[in-house]
């Protein structure tokens, strides 16, 4: 077996110190490549034997100085692969293996080992010329501040809620630190999109009613004709409410005013009872199409004086639509009932939910929209209504909602119970011929341009316009067929018909075709 002295094969521009506590026996390597490696008490000797074979000599002279920590290079690459770079030092665990018979090996062939005190402080002084050398200057983007500005403007001048405006505060402090930092982050369109749409809202905004009985009862008289008993209804509200303003007056001239008091009770505790549906009474219109469900709605906001806007529930299969979707979603946005309020700038609206019973033809999916339906049209909980997307209790018992329905055979009974069911019947042969000499002729003969005196219909004319011909639950298709003759006599009338036309039972199907309708 021969003994070799193996020096470090890295190359290292650091030396080890000559002072070491525990000297170490040489490493032995045998013939079949084994190593033993071995740590002595004793006193090394001045020299050290080595027996060189022929198969592996080393060149001691040539031999590079260690750091006083060696290390190990590991090669992990295959044999006969080639080498990239991928060796790896590893310090030793034992510092008394750094002096294991090389270095005397080398004092005796004459190698200087010079001290390594300022090498070993070479990579402190590179780094503090680094830190002071290189300074970093962080750019602003001017556009990025200017837009984060007008965000905390957008929230100072809304007159949202204290706890609301705070959380907001939260989030454009988060991007002022971002921008200061040089970073940019997705999140900004995210915070941008949830202010613009809390700073929207009209908070503590109230539109005044018109109160006046005799003034309502004039304007649904001069658009509907009948429908007594929904007329009675919406005055008998009107009265209840001009009461209530009275009082509301005598209690703040006399410098007390417990409903602004409970309000502001009902905002901080969720758990007081809201009182009774006489606030804003939730109707819901059901009869078949055509018999003025909706016109009528539209007299009421008229009547009023309030903003009118129409939500359609039909064919509605998430429950989202309504309540609006969570912020961490890509296309999170409010539901619908918030972007009514925004649409109308004020948080006392006349807001039409527009057949209910035709929201899902899925059980499940209809049944969640019924569940919702609930918290928004309930007087106990609309007070303290909460959009997903909003994420904060919104106000709506302030909200007239109107509903219309074909019929009650998807409506659940909870829902039900909510609501003031009122049923719309189907007009009778003279009802319609009212509503088409009053209402309905006029509004053609102006929406084609003809003047009022251009036709004239006779008496024994009208039934032979409304049955059979146009027999329906509704009035649309009288209108239709009244529309059609009014255009007929419009082409007459321009190609040198004198005026104004007369309609005669002789001549009528000259303008309107006998068989028109759904059951002719």
């Amino acid at each position: 077996m021969d003994n070799t002295v193996i020096p470090n094969q890295q190359q290292n521009t650091s030396s080890f110190s000559s002072n070491t506590a525990n000297p170490v026996s040489p490493i032995n390597v045998g013939s079949s490549g084994s190593m033993s490696m071995g740590v002595s008490n004793t006193n090394v000797p001045n020299s050290v034997n080595t027996n060189i074979s022929n198969s592996n000599s080393t060149d001691v002279s040539s031999a590079t100085p260690i750091n006083t920590k060696p290390t190990i290079t590991i090669n992990t690459n295959p044999i006969n692969a080639p080498i990239v770079n991928q060796n790896r030092d590893i310090p030793l665990q034992n510092p008394d293996l750094e002096t294991y018979g090389l270095k005397q090996a080398l004092q005796d062939s004459n190698v200087n080992i010079s001290p390594s005190s300022n090498i070993r402080q070479k990579p402190q002084q590179i780094n503090s010329g680094l830190e002071e050398n290189l300074s970093i200057q962080v750019t602003y983007d001017d556009n990025t501040t200017t837009e984060i500005e007008a965000l905390s403007q957008m929230i100072k001048n809304s007159p949202m809620p204290a706890e609301l405006a705070d959380r907001c505060v939260k989030y454009v402090d988060r991007l002022k630190r971002m921008n200061r930092r040089g970073t940019y982050t997705g999140e900004f369109e995210t915070v941008e999109k949830y202010i613009g749409w809390v700073t929207s809202l009209p908070w503590k905004k109230i539109s005044d009613d018109n109160l006046d009985i005799n003034n309502a009862k004039k304007l649904m008289d001069d658009t509907h004709y009948g429908m007594n008993t929904v007329k009675n209804l919406i005055l008998d509200y009107l009265a209840v409410m001009q009461l209530k303003a009275r009082r509301s007056k005598l209690e703040q001239s006399s410098g007390n005013n417990p409903e602004q008091n409970n309000e502001e009770m009902i905002k901080n505790n969720m758990a007081i009872l809201r009182g009774s549906s006489a606030n804003a009474p939730v109707m819901l219109f059901v009869g078949l199409q055509g018999v003025g469900k909706t016109s009528i709605a539209k007299s009421i906001a008229n009547a009023m004086g309030r903003e009118f806007i129409r939500i359609s529930v039909g064919a509605m299969g998430d429950v989202r639509m309504l309540r609006g979707s969570f912020r961490g979603n890509p296309d999170a946005e409010p539901g619908q009932i918030i972007k009514a309020l925004i649409k109308c700038k004020t948080m006392n609206p006349i807001i039409l939910l527009d057949e209910i019973d035709k929201a899902s033809g899925n059980t499940a999916l209809l049944s969640d929209i019924m569940a919702s339906l609930l918290e928004i049209l309930d007087p106990e909980q609309n007070a303290t209504f909460v959009d997903h997307y909003i994420d904060y209790p919104i106000d709506l018992s302030k909200v007239f909602f109107i509903c219309t329905a074909n019929n009650l055979g998807t409506l659940s009974a909870a829902l039900l119970d909510r609501m003031e069911v009122i049923r719309f019947s189907s007009y009778t042969d003279e009802e319609k011929r009212v509503i088409a000499e009053k209402y309905a002729f006029p509004k053609v003969l102006r929406n084609t341009g003809l003047p009022a005196d251009a036709i004239q219909i006779r008496e024994d004319v009208w039934s032979l316009l409304i049955r059979p011909v146009g027999f329906d639950a509704g009035i649309r298709q009288l209108e239709r067929n009244l529309a059609t003759l009014a255009r007929s006599a419009a082409r007459r009338i321009l190609e040198g018909t004198p005026t104004p036309i007369i309609i005669t039972p002789e001549n009528v199907k000259q303008f309107v075709l006998p068989d028109q309708g759904p059951l002719s």
